[in-house]
């Protein structure tokens, strides 16, 4: 084999000191290859280190703080209600998706886990946790209430795990967090994933790991460019009809809207139009939550309607596009949505709707994201408008709406000819949100 062979040599799960019956495991799942956060951070967890992990999701963090748990934990057992691992997530649907993912693995090493999360009924957690349990799913609000009834102890924790920690501080979970980590013991070790290491997880950092290794992957400098970002200017009065049309080019969808009432009532309309919906949103029932998350993944339903605090909460691979029915409040948001397509190495494309009244809203609100977005009127969009007819039309993004606000608004109407100028020719040329494909960099802390 020569030099420059071995050089592009793909590694693999079994050159990573995992153990054989994880690595049999994986490869029956058709998992050889670890991404670069898991290639990363599992041989620091492995060796005991606490872990810093910033990396954007969809990049595998599911099986890079997974494997060295169970790999950790394998061969020994658990008291009643003393718990050996903790793993904290933001929403139910994560903590759900999580102990999907890891069940057959823990399986094949012998041990138990369980999600403990609110929206169901606490007794039969409580029950559960009553036996011996290795490994706790759990977000953090119900947790707490778990431990104030003293229905399960973190003395016995080894490891605990921080998934999303920037979105669990979003939703206020730095003080539960806080307090959750203060109750394990001081030793014991710690993985904090997240895409942004600022504010608040940066206050976790210095208080629980303070001796740390730190690894990065998705460089802005070095990242793979997989996500095209679009601007689809529409009147008012049709917005609905140009969703669905949008939405039936372009099958495997997420839509977000601001409000639940707007989830639901958008789900309906479209499915009413023959176009299978389901919506998702903190007012269903975490039963109907889980039903309509299952339909979308079987394929029954071609497009989930959701809110921002469902965001992060879906992760469903093969999602070509997401659609801002209603544009975010903040660019941090509007990331946060986006990232439900181009996953795990795959391409993708983001639509933004908009009204000509709110153009220079959405155009601020994508530079503060980092973005350039192609500009498209609905009236002289192509037809169909799939995302690879959407990428080689209309126009690069202007400086500002051609003639001002005033302007914009004289050329709302369908047929108006209302499209933004650009110096721009159409193109192929894509501004893709940045994803991992680079080797992260590593530095102790």
């Amino acid at each position: 084999m020569t030099l420059l062979e071995r050089s592009t040599v793909l590694p693999t799960f079994d050159a990573l000191s995992l153990p054989d019956s994880l690595v049999r495991k994986l490869a029956q799942q058709e998992i050889v290859h670890p991404s670069p956060i898991q290639e990363a951070v599992i041989p620091a967890a492995l060796a005991g280190r606490n872990v810093l992990g910033r990396a954007r999701t969809g990049s595998g963090k599911t099986l890079a703080f997974g494997l060295p748990v169970l790999a950790a934990l394998a061969g020994r057992t658990s008291r009643p209600k003393a718990p050996r691992a903790l793993i904290l997530l933001p929403t139910r649907e994560l903590a759900t998706q999580v102990h999907t993912a890891l069940m057959p693995l823990a399986q094949k090493v012998g041990l138990k886990h369980t999600t403990v999360y609110g929206g169901v009924p606490i007794n039969k957690q409580i029950n559960v946790l009553k036996g011996q349990i290795d490994i706790v799913v759990a977000t953090p609000g119900r947790l707490i209430d778990l431990l104030d009834r003293r229905c399960l102890t973190l003395d016995d924790i080894e490891i605990t795990v921080l998934d999303e920690a920037d979105h669990l501080c979003d939703l206020g979970f730095f003080k539960p967090i806080d307090k959750i980590l203060s109750m394990t013991p001081p030793q014991s070790q710690r993985l904090l994933l997240s895409a942004t290491l600022d504010g608040d997880v940066d206050k976790l950092v210095k208080r629980h790991l303070p001796d740390h290794r730190l690894f990065e992957v998705d460089q802005v400098e070095d990242q793979v460019e997989t996500m095209e970002h679009h601007v689809l200017v529409t009147a008012p009065t049709e917005k609905t009809a140009t969703a669905l049309e949008l939405l039936r080019a372009n099958p495997r969808s997420i839509v977000f809207t601001r409000t639940r009432r707007g989830a639901t009532r958008l789900a309906r309309q479209l499915t009413q139009k023959g176009l299978e919906a389901v919506d998702m949103h903190g007012d269903l029932s975490q039963r109907n939550r889980e039903r309509n998350l299952a339909r979308f993944t079987r394929g029954e339903a071609s497009v989930i309607v959701a809110t921002d605090v469902a965001a992060r909460g879906i992760h469903v691979d093969g999602i070509g596009l997401v659609v801002h029915y209603d544009a975010p409040a903040e660019h941090k948001a509007y990331m946060h949505r986006s990232g439900r397509t181009a996953r795990a190495g795959e391409s993708g494309s983001v639509v933004t709707m908009t009204t000509p009244e709110s153009l220079r809203d959405v155009m601020a609100l994508q530079r503060k994201a980092g973005v350039t977005a192609r500009h498209h009127h609905v009236a002289t969009a192509p037809s169909p408008m799939t995302a690879a007819a959407l990428s080689t039309s209309g126009t690069e993004a202007p400086a500002e709406p051609a003639g001002g606000q005033r302007q914009a608004r004289s050329g709302g109407g369908r047929g108006q000819g209302g499209r933004p100028q650009g110096s721009g020719r159409p193109s192929g040329n894509r501004n893709r949100n940045r994803r991992g494909g680079s080797r992260p960099s590593a530095r102790t802390s």
